[in-house]
């Protein structure tokens, strides 16, 4: 880790390791707040590549001066996450931001067809985005509508799975690795997954572990990162 201003004006890319029930604004500004106090600056530019949902953890790539200029080719770089799916019920958001709803038979799911369902979204698929989103349409997010409880219709999109393979079978649970494409929803995967088996599902635990050749193992929460400054001597 870097302990000079000039290093962080003159550009780095920060590996965070976003806590539980953070947003991604709120990792991006305890960094922010860290380096400002740091090295009593009034500004300092600063962006994430790509974000991630609250009830998420993982790698959250920051940039700091010059460097948020590759902030659009860090977005691009494929995905790594781990985490787990719930079969046996839906969820209006696809994960656990609002309540599982209605029950579903997983007692016909063999790990046959598990590995088969596994196959069938791998490569290039269409997906459609969750209505919980923040993908605009007409001006708004998705979730806005979603929170109101209007419909409103949501365009697919193709993603790519480079690799979806299931690490833990504990029915109704398993726990998966997928890489993926930029633009990929790994709670509209868990549905769509559910689905496929002839049942429900839906996401619930996701880390992102991977962004390109950046791994989460190297990785500081926002927390560790203000308290190395801190060690280092900086007011903090």
């Amino acid at each position: 880790m870097e302990f000079s201003k000039e290093s962080y004006l003159s550009g780095q890319v920060l590996l965070i390791d976003k806590p539980y029930e953070w947003s991604s604004f709120q990792a991006l500004n305890a960094v922010k707040w860290t380096l400002r106090r740091a090295f009593s600056l009034k500004k300092i530019k600063v962006g994430h590549a790509g974000t991630l949902d609250p009830l998420a953890t993982g790698l959250l790539l920051i940039c700091t001066g010059k460097a948020t200029k590759q902030i659009a080719g860090l977005q691009g770089l494929p995905k790594e996450y781990t985490g787990t799916i719930r079969l046996g019920a839906v969820t209006a958001s696809y994960d656990l931001e609002t309540p599982p709803e209605g029950t579903y038979p997983t007692e016909h799911i063999t790990p046959e067809a598990l590995l088969e369902a596994t196959r069938a979204f791998t490569g290039e698929i269409r997906q459609q985005p969750p209505v919980f989103s923040a993908i605009k349409k007409d001006g708004k997010r998705l979730y806005e509508y979603a929170r109101k409880g209007q419909q409103v219709d949501i365009p697919t999109r193709v993603v790519r799975i480079d690799a979806f393979e299931l690490t833990r079978i504990a029915l109704p649970e398993v726990d998966f690795r997928v890489t993926c494409s930029k633009g990929t929803y790994i709670r509209s995967l868990a549905h769509d997954f559910g689905q496929f088996l002839g049942s429900g599902a839906y996401l619930s635990a996701l880390k992102r572990t991977k962004t390109g050749p950046y791994s989460v193992n190297k990785a500081h929460t926002p927390d560790a990162f203000r308290e190395a400054f801190r060690e280092k001597g900086f007011d903090v």
